[in-house]
């Protein structure tokens, strides 16, 4: 008997656990849930973080996330109003503010990022191919500042374009416009961004061919006043060269001249001393000049000139 009866209150505790265990759930801080009945909604939505109660068994619980999510569209081909063709990648953040909404329109997170990508896609495509591609791409009138004279025609034409919405206009639009859509499948649009902006394949060749050949010019440009400079320099160079040649000529000059004048004093000075021996010396000295081994002289014998050699014998 009271084994039958343990085994009963066993049956019954365990029987008890799972009604309990089914009955009771929690929510994390992250999510938020919903109630089901049957497949059907039943009751408020349950944000609070925290252990919530249930009937077991008919009702199921349903989580969604409560943080903000990411939505990273595809790149889209779209034409500009002035039939440039851009490569546009977009991004958005948004969070689901209606959990029983969100349920009931698009069901899961799957489908709503698909519904996203109609909303948003269709709206960008619309704003942009009603705007110039210099409104995509810049934000405002700033001046464009450049340090090349070659590049300045083509700054020119830019800056001649004055910009009435500007890239962050637009993704404005673009946000406003799906703010009032997805409100009707429980879901909010913090922000939308236009990620990158890009020439389809074929533009894009060119745009790099023309870059190319612009910054070839520049190149140029640079090598032409590199060389000027460099014929500056060495013409300053010469100048300054011809300037030290002539500056070190006149001093040596000016140091023979003073050499040649002591030497000059020094011979007058030995000449006034003994003007015979003088005499002797510059004599020798103009036969060691004149005279040697494989010359001929004729001269008569009463010449000056062997004066010397004739008293010697």
């Amino acid at each position: 008997m009271r084994r039958q009866r343990n085994l009963l209150i066993g049956v019954i505790a365990f029987l008890a656990f799972i009604v309990l265990s089914d009955a009771l759930y929690t929510v994390d801080e992250t999510k938020q849930a919903i109630i089901t009945q049957f497949g059907e909604p039943v009751g408020d939505p349950i944000i609070s973080a925290g252990l919530h109660i249930k009937v077991p068994f008919i009702q199921k619980v349903i989580f969604f996330e409560k943080r903000i999510m990411e939505w990273d569209g595809d790149r889209n081909q779209i034409p500009t109003k002035d039939k440039k063709y851009i490569l546009v990648d977009t991004f958005a953040r948004w969070r689901i503010n209606n959990p029983l909404l969100f349920f009931q329109s698009v069901n899961n997170e799957r489908n709503a990022q698909s519904r996203l990508d109609d909303i948003i896609d269709g709206f960008t495509r619309d704003f942009i191919s009603e705007n110039l591609l210099i409104e995509v791409v810049r934000n405002s009138n700033r001046e464009m500042e450049v340090s090349s004279e070659e590049m300045e025609d083509v700054i020119l034409q830019v800056d001649s374009l004055k910009i009435e919405k500007g890239r962050l206009g637009i993704t404005r639009v673009i946000l406003e416009k799906v703010q009032e859509t997805v409100p009707q499948y429980g879901i909010e649009v913090l922000d939308i961004r236009i990620k990158q902006v890009n020439y389809i394949q074929d533009v894009r060749e060119k745009v790099f061919e023309r870059m190319i050949s612009e910054r070839k010019r520049i190149a140029q440009l640079y090598r032409s006043e590199g060389q000027g400079r460099k014929a500056q320099i060495e013409g300053q160079m010469q100048k300054e060269l011809q300037r030290i040649r002539s500056e070190a000529y006149r001093t040596a000059q000016e140091i023979k001249g003073k050499a040649d004048a002591e030497a000059t004093e020094i011979y007058a000075s030995a000449y006034s001393r003994d003007a015979a021996f003088y005499s002797l010396l510059q004599t020798l000295d103009s036969y060691r000049q004149t005279i040697d081994s494989t010359s001929t002289l004729i001269l008569s014998t009463d010449s000056e000139y062997l004066q010397y050699m004739k008293r010697g014998r």
